[in-house]
């Protein structure tokens, strides 16, 4: 199935579904994340209050910019030059209005829907050691309804890529899946995680099971998923599930599994990383748009690798243009 989509759809589009968010970067220390209450290097989801009460203790000004994980990626695959479509909800809302406008400059076509309630908004508490702790706030992003979200949103799309913070909303995501089923795509999942790991296994299990096709995991999520520590035996874990497995390490790299075949792909740099917001999302981005235009896994790695590193090198999940450059070389290697 994997390698006829590559002849069928000649657009290679990949689709992504997920909350339309707009990230607010707050750069802070250690005991900051303790004061707050937040969970260090996971996800909280809060009531607006909770966020404003928080941004009024920052010790910094902080800097907003769009987001969301699949949104993210799907901006990746635009600036790498994919054909890129990106669903969500938002509020008809200036935030809204700035979302929408970054899609369109980041090459993405926007397939958006709208709501009264305001445009959903990430707190990312960023500490020295690169790590981000998230307060998310919805909002809009929490009204899509299932039945919105039909095989249209995928027509043409070769794969589907989903987001695990979807999860909050069990009807939607289900119906996300068997949309992206009837399109005839492929369906990516990236874990997102581990607190959304944990709260949700029983189902995601099922849903692993029946639909996805392409499962993306950091050690903490895979973890959470699998029970296993050990990164082989994680990994093992992970590829017994989908076609293929990937496990991201961070600064060690990551590994990708498929069919009883592992690559080991090398990380980028030495390691150094001003903010690792994004990280994945961008990994994934790298990894997608060279699947999709049938690169070897090795070099869908090696791509993902540089944007992962790239976007590390940053406050935020937006890689500037010198970054995008050299990721470019890699694709014309």
């Amino acid at each position: 199935m994997t390698e006829d989509l590559h002849n069928v759809f000649d657009k290679k589009l990949i689709v992504g579904i997920g909350s339309a968010l707009v990230d607010i970067l707050a750069l802070e220390e250690e005991e900051f994340i303790n004061r707050s209450g937040a969970a260090k290097g996971g996800m909280i989801l809060v009531s607006n209050d909770v966020i404003e009460s928080t941004l009024s203790q920052t010790t910094k000004k902080p800097s907003f910019v769009p987001g969301g994980s699949a949104c993210n990626t799907l901006v990746g695959i635009g600036r790498l030059g994919g054909a890129a479509r990106f669903v969500g909800k938002l509020g008809k809302d200036e935030l809204g209005k700035f979302f929408e406008k970054d899609l369109e400059k980041n090459n993405v076509e926007p397939f958006l829907f709208t709501s009264s309630s305001p445009t959903g908004r990430v707190l990312s508490i960023i500490t020295p050691d690169a790590q981000r702790s998230m307060f998310t706030c919805l909002g809009a992003a929490s009204e899509t309804k299932p039945e919105e979200i039909t095989e249209n949103c995928f027509k043409g799309a070769m794969i589907v890529h989903i987001e695990a913070y979807l999860l909050f909303n069990r009807e939607l995501i289900l119906a996300a899946l068997i949309s992206a089923k009837a399109a005839g795509a492929l369906v990516s999942l990236d874990l997102a995680s581990f607190t959304i790991v944990e709260e949700a296994k029983e189902f995601l299990d099922k849903i692993v099971d029946d639909f996805v096709d392409i499962l993306i995991a950091n050690e903490d999520e895979a973890f959470a998923f699998t029970g296993h520590k050990d990164e082989l035996q994680a990994l093992a874990a992970l590829s017994k599930r989908a076609d293929i497995a990937v496990l991201k390490l961070g600064k060690k790299g990551s590994y990708i599994s498929r069919r009883g075949e592992i690559i080991k792909v090398a990380p980028k740099g030495n390691g150094f990383a001003v903010d690792t917001t994004g990280a994945g999302d961008l990994w994934a981005a790298g990894f997608l748009f060279g699947f999709v235009n049938g690169y070897s896994l090795e070099k869908c790695g090696e791509l993902g690798s540089a944007c992962g590193y790239e976007v590390c090198q940053v406050v935020g999940a937006n890689i500037p243009e010198a970054g995008w450059e050299r990721i470019k070389e890699i694709i014309k290697q």
